[in-house]
């Protein structure tokens, strides 16, 4: 039986496929406040600026490729039984080949219902307009889960790191909650994997090891000791 391999991802392996990540130094978003496009008071206070913020990121996620740390995760599949747990809302897991992918944070080439929640849709086009509704009449946001919403897929993403032979973390400073507890789930027994080009301070943890680097590098270098160790 193949042992499960649990990967939490976060911005910085979007970023090596120009994707920006979610927000600078001095707290902007592609040059918005983050409340003003992803919080619920930003959607109350003008929808169509939120629309045109995430049509944006769509457009430019549809040219994004790829890069070869999404490519090594969906390689792993070969030799691990593997899940995506990821923050991220582009399709890059997809796109590249993982078959199980987990979003937290909603996924942007989806809508749903700004009435029921559980209306959701594929999206056909990068762009979601004012009048683009539901099948009850109300207007469609993005699938996004926003700050100060519940995040729904946190539970089912508890149940399977709990679970986890081997839990990598890969390209997140693990300072979003809830997504950041998720390495305490992780099972004492378990061999654990931080990878980013600034670890985290996670205090101590039971067979941790950090990989330094660049997501791709970073990946790529797990990818061949797992194979060799575990398999």
């Amino acid at each position: 039986m193949k042992k499960k391999l649990v990967v939490l991802t976060g911005a910085g392996i979007s970023a090596e496929s120009g994707i920006a990540t979610f927000r600078d130094s001095n707290g902007l978003w592609e040059g918005h406040n983050v409340m003003d496009v992803a919080s619920p008071e930003g959607w109350r206070k003008d929808r169509g600026l939120v629309l045109d913020f995430y049509n944006q990121r769509r457009k430019q996620a549809l040219n994004a490729t790829p890069n070869e740390a999404h490519l090594e995760l969906a390689m792993l599949e070969k030799y691990f039984d593997v899940t995506i747990i990821t923050q991220n809302v582009d399709n890059l897991h997809e796109k590249a080949g993982s078959s199980k992918v987990i979003h937290l944070h909603g996924e942007l080439f989806k809508s749903q219902s700004s009435m029921d929640p559980s209306l959701v849709y594929e999206m056909d086009s990068w762009e979601l307009k004012i009048g683009d509704k539901c099948e009850k009449g109300s207007q469609l946001r993005p699938f996004i889960v926003w700050f100060g919403e519940m995040v729904p897929m946190i539970e089912p993403a508890i149940d399977i790191v709990s679970d986890a032979d081997i839990f990598a973390v890969i390209g997140t400073s693990l300072l979003v909650y809830p997504a950041a507890g998720l390495l305490q789930y992780a099972p004492k027994s378990s061999i654990k994997y931080i990878i980013d080009v600034k670890i985290p301070d996670v205090g101590n943890i039971h067979k941790l090891y950090p990989i330094e680097g660049l997501a791709s590098v970073g990946t790529k270098k797990m990818a061949k000791e797992i194979v060799g160790k575990y398999t």
